[in-house]
């Protein structure tokens, strides 16, 4: 038997936060959750780090240890979503106060000091939001670069454009200059675009199966994807809500749901209209190393199989 990949989660919850934070939680056979480190997102820092704890502890797992990070961007003011995630960005469900406590380390200092810690090539970074602490930490310490096992992130679009502006994802036009830092770094990358997460859509029987569970953690994840599925819907015009974050840590249990090429991605920082965009060289035409692995394809059924499934444990 293999032993469990050692992640760092990188996030700033956000429903579909919570649900890939569960998804690993879940999984302790296959995956070692070394710490969560919170970033200004979706919802500013106090509560993406008060998130981070709620959703740990509702997955019965206060041991976890959560450091809050970044609270702003590396040269941008903050942009935030509460239009999609709700004024608490866990809108939806009643959830208690955490009673667990915040680690008094930030969260970049944590990252670099496991990182240089850890044997090389055994810690895989899942950012799940914008990618300022992953960006800092590696101005801070630019050696952790070789150490990184793979980044395994949630961000970007190419054929399914952007969700905040035209031309960019949410997370990474939050921060495209960490982004790009994180992308130039060298560490192996695979990467969750739109183009993957919008094909993980909660339809109705799929959060029904949520609902269904009967467990605390069952109907908190049915309650979430109500709540932000309202938006989408209005939005996209699809048949429910897509799990985005998920996506990461599905990917580290299932890698076989996904399909994808290694290409070049570039992060355009200084677009007039296009700034955040993730320029994947799909059809290999710039000339440019592939620097990602860039998903394009996504076994539905087989993820909210796993997904339920896996919930089903807490």
């Amino acid at each position: 038997m293999t032993s469990p990949r050692r992640i760092i989660i990188d996030t700033d919850p956000g429903q579909d936060d919570a649900v890939a934070i569960l998804l690993a939680l879940a999984s302790p056979e296959e995956i070692d959750v070394l710490g969560i480190t919170a970033v200004a997102g979706n919802v500013p820092l106090p509560l993406t780090e008060r998130n981070a704890r709620i959703v740990c502890e509702l997955a019965g797992r206060p041991d976890i240890r959560v450091f809050a990070g970044c609270d702003a961007p590396l040269k941008r003011k903050l942009v935030t979503a509460e239009h999609v995630h709700g004024k608490t960005g866990l809108d939806g469900p009643v959830l208690q106060m955490p009673e667990m406590p915040l680690q008094a380390v930030h969260g970049v200092d944590f990252i670099v000091e496991t990182l240089r810690a850890e044997p090389p090539g055994t810690v895989t970074l899942c950012p799940l939001g914008p990618l300022t602490n992953i960006a800092a930490a590696l101005i801070r310490a630019p050696e952790i670069a070789g150490r990184i096992r793979e980044i395994v992130l949630m961000g970007g679009a190419y054929f399914e454009v952007g969700n905040i502006t035209p031309a960019a994802e949410f997370n990474i036009y939050v921060d495209p200059e960490a982004a790009d830092i994180v992308f130039k770094c060298g560490a192996p990358i695979t990467v969750m675009p739109l183009d993957v997460t919008h094909q993980a859509l909660v339809t109705k029987p799929r959060n029904e199966a949520f609902r269904a569970l009967g467990t605390p953690v069952g109907v908190a994840v049915a309650e979430m994807t109500d709540f932000f599925e309202r938006f989408d819907r209005e939005k996209y015009g699809s048949a429910g809500a897509p799990l985005h974050d998920p996506c990461v840590t599905a990917y580290l249990l299932r890698p076989d749901l996904f399909a994808g090429r290694h290409v070049n991605v570039e992060i355009e920082t200084e677009g007039r209209l296009t700034t955040g965009m993730t320029v994947a060289d799909w059809w290999r035409v710039s000339g440019r190393a592939p620097n990602a692995t860039f998903m394009g394809r996504l076994d539905a059924d087989g993820f909210f199989e796993l997904l339920t499934e896996r919930l089903g444990r807490l």
